[in-house]
Formats: structure tokens, C-alpha cells, sequence
């Protein structure tokens, strides 16, 4: 979209936002009348194409001098509001661009133009932002969702993006959504949360730390699982930390958000069909790809299809060491879940088969949970052992004793070995990594 199409589309108004003192109808006027004297102010054939940083800055200095000729008492919070919204909806992504600069904030829900929620240490929360009308947020889904070469209109009304910060995107609208546009953004930060903020925040012990770290290097294969907003991909980016700098990655994903911290990582993503119907691509054809691109893992970002196959067949196959996410509420409904996957691929092998390739490919699970205080912790970690009969064993290994809770809110419990000593220690003693007993002690 050229600037000038963006400035025609803000001339009926912007967002109304609280502004110092002043009525928001009062400030809209205002905003209005600046966007219309800037259409005409500004020598739009110089600032295409210039640098941004640049464009800023001299449209700042046109939106300076257009609210000094408007002769109007305002004090320097309100011009600076005004300012900031005439470039935020120029330049970015209008009334969202404060949420997006506040680092605390995790989730942006927008129900519609009139009601915008956000999630802060997670709780959700009413914020005081509004769009115009439906054009106004559509504008703004369609300048997300164009940045990455994604589509979205009435004949395909439901688009997966990202932010230029990973951050996960949602949109869906009318006719599928009877209230008008609606968005949802999952923040993940330039700078992801590592092993240690997730000790910090308690979300596990540093005895299951050095667990986790030594599965990690001595290439078992984990399954992350939990529901919505679990964090699993936030444990999966974790525990990626702890893959040595020197391997070849390939991460494979419906929309790219994995923050890979190796420097040899491939990153792979989907593609929706285009308007024909043509040109899509799939996770299940991304994976056969992947095994031919020499890697030393696969790192899928949720497996949730016919994938589902490729992916335990390539474990089996000499490609250790690989992990994925999986929404399920325990580590049984997880390989439950495989199970159904695996069956999408209409492949016609029996359930013990399918069950086998299950068993043999995974060895670790890990259940993340979201607890009613809005903290997320791992619930268990589990050992899947092999078949015994028709029926996929598991032990677990480590849990969390939920106690109560506390005076705030806050959930109590403590975090405690079973006493069962895993199998895979013996693989851990051949990469080197001796665990001392008491990690697997539950006095502890």
C-alpha cells in the first residue's frame, strides 16, 4: 500500500484514545483535520521508497507544524498523542502499537473495534483502545498479514502471521465472525525467555533442569505437550538452548515463531493455497523435504496433521535428537492424539503398528499447564518405555504436588521426583552425563 492510500484511508479519523484532559471527540477532530492539511503538505513521490527512520522524522516535523497553524491550546501530552497516532497508523500498526511496546503484555485480544482485551502476568484486562470501525482493524489485519505474503478476504477468511518479532497472529472475519474482525496476537519478545527465567518464574526446579538438559544433548526425542497458552512453545524454545552450537537445524512450522539460538538453523514455513485453490504446502511436505536437507534434528513447531507420520518415522530413522509441541492435557492423551494423527494419513496399519512407531520414537514427554494464577509450570515429565501387549508404557518421572492456594491467588505446590530412575540413563551415561542419585530421589 503506497503512503499516499494509507493517508486517504486515516482522512475520516483514527482511534480514539485517552489523551491527557481532553475529550477524545475533541482530539478526533483535531487528528482528522492534521490528516487532511498532511496529504496535502507532504511531497509523497520523495518519501516513497526513502528510509523510514528518515520519513519519520520529517513527518513528525510536518505534524508539528500543522497543530502549531491550528491555533488551538493543547499541552505537550496531547500533541505528543496526536503524533504518535498519526505515525502509528502511517508507519505501523496504528492503535496496537502501544500494547506491542509494552514488554509485559503477553496476549492482544481484539473482539471487534470496541473491545480490546490484553493478558498482563496472566490475567486478562479491558484496555482503553478502540478502532473506528471494522474497516479500520481490517486495514490493519491486512497490513500484518501482507508483510509475510498471506491473504486475507472472504473467500479465506482465516489467516495464521506473525510479527517482525515472532510474535504469533491470529485473524478471523466476517462471515465467519458475526461481531465483526477479529485478532489475536501471542507476544513472543525479540530476546526469548531462556531455561533460567523459567526457574526464576518457578515454572520448574534446577534439579529438573539439569534433567532436561542432559535428554536434550544426548539426543532423546521430546514431545512437549499441553493446552492453549500452556507455553509450550516457550519450553520448546528453552530447552533448545541447550542444543550444542555446532549441529544443523531445521525447524518446520504453519507460521514462524521458533527462536532458534544456534547459528546453523533452517527455518521452514507452510504456505496456504492461493486464490485458485493452488500452491499450498504442507507441514508433511516441508518434513520429506527436511530429510533431505541433511540435518542433525527436526525441530517441529506443533505437529497437528498427517504429519504426525513422517515426523515418528524420521525419528526412527537415524533423525534423534528432535522435538515438537502437541496441545493435550496429560502425556496419555498426547500419544492418544498421535494415534488420531497418525490415522489422518490414511495409511491402513493396524493400531498396535501405529502404537509401535509411537513407542519407539518418543522418549520423553513433557506436560506444561497454565495454573489459575496465570503462572505456567511443568506438570510432569514422563518416560515412554516401549509396548507391552497392545498398550504404549510410560513412567513418570518428575510432578508437580499441587498444595493449594495461596493469600494472592497464587498457586502453591512443589515440584518431586517419583523415585523412579529412568531407562534413558543409561544413554545419558554414554554422551557423558552422570546425573547425581539424589535428582531422582523424592525426599529430596
Amino acid at each position: 500500500m503506497s503512503l499516499r492510500e494509507r493517508l486517504l484511508e486515516q482522512q475520516s479519523g483514527t482511534v480514539a484514545r485517552v489523551a491527557g484532559t481532553r475529550e477524545s471527540n475533541e482530539l478526533q477532530e483535531i487528528k482528522a483535520r492534521v490528516h487532511r492539511r498532511l496529504i496535502n503538505k507532504l511531497d509523497l513521490s520523495k518519501l516513497e521508497g526513502a528510509d523510514p527512520n528518515v520519513v519519520q522524522g520529517d513527518v513528525r516535523k510536518v505534524i508539528g507544524v500543522l497543530l502549531d497553524e491550528e491555533n488551538i491550546p493543547m499541552n505537550g501530552l496531547e500533541r505528543e498523542n496526536i503524533t504518535g497516532d498519526v505515525l502509528n497508523e502511517l508507519f505501523g500498526l496504528g492503535p496496537l502499537e502501544p500494547l506491542l511496546a509494552d514488554k509485559t503484555i503477553s496476549d492482544i485480544l481484539v473482539n471487534g473495534p470496541r473491545q480490546v482485551y490484553i493478558e498482563r502476568r496472566g490475567k486478562l484486562e479491558k484496555v482503553d483502545i478502540v478502532f473506528r470501525n471494522d474497516a479500520h482493524l481490517m486495514q490493519i489485519i491486512d497490513r500484518i498479514v501482507s508483510r509475510i505474503g498471506r491473504r486475507i478476504d472472504e473467500s479465506s477468511p482465516m489467516v495464521d502471521a506473525r510479527l517482525l518479532d515472532g510474535s504469533r497472529v491470529n485473524a478471523i472475519i466476517p462471515p465467519l465472525s458475526i461481531d465483526g474482525p477479529i485478532l489475536s496476537i501471542r507476544r513472543f519478545g525479540a530476546d526469548p525467555l531462556t531455561i533460567k527465567d523459567l526457574v526464576d518464574f518457578k515454572a520448574l526446579t534446577p534439579q529438573l533442569v539439569q534433567l532436561l538438559e542432559a535428554c536434550v544433548k544426548s539426543r532423546l526425542n521430546i514431545l512437549v505437550s499441553g493446552g492453549t497458552g500452556a507455553g509450550k512453545t516457550t519450553m520448546l524454545n528453552s530447552l533448545s538452548g541447550f542444543i550444542p552450537h555446532n549441529e544443523r537445524l531445521v525447524t518446520i512450522e504453519d507460521s514462524a515463531e521458533l527462536l532458534m539460538q544456534q547459528p546453523h538453523v533452517v527455518r521452514l514455513e507452510t504456505r496456504p493455497p492461493n486464490i485458485e485453490g493452488r500452491g499450498e504446502v504442507t507441514q508433511r511436505s516441508l518434513l520429506r523435504n527436511a530429510l533431505r536437507m541433511r540435518p542433525d534434528r527436526i525441530i517441529v513447531g506443533e505437529v497437528r496433521g498427517e504429519e504426525a507420520i513422517d515426523m515418528l518415522q524420521a525419528m526412527n530413522t537415524g533423525h534423534d535428537g528432535g522435538m515438537t509441541t502437541i496441545h493435550a492435557n496429560s502425556a496419555r492423551d498426547a500419544l492418544a492424539r498421535l494415534e488420531t494423527m497418525i490415522a489422518m494419513a490414511n495409511l491402513r496399519i493396524s493400531d498396535k503398528a501405529m502404537r509401535q512407531q509411537v513407542s519407539s520414537a518418543i522418549n520423553l514427554i513433557i506436560q506444561v499447564s497454565r495454573m489459575s494464577d496465570g503462572s505456567r509450570k511443568v506438570m510432569s515429565v514422563s518416560e515412554v518405555l516401549g509396548m507391552e501387549g497392545e498398550v504404549i508404557t510410560m513412567q513418570e518421572i518428575y510432578r508437580f504436588n499441587r498444595s493449594g492456594v495461596g493469600p494472592r491467588g497464587e498457586v502453591q505446590g512443589h515440584f518431586r521426583p517419583t523415585g523412579i530412575r529412568p531407562r534413558f540413563t543409561e544413554r545419558l551415561e554414554q554422551y557423558g552425563y552422570i546425573l547425581p542419585p539424589h535428582i531422582f530421589d523424592p525426599g529430596m
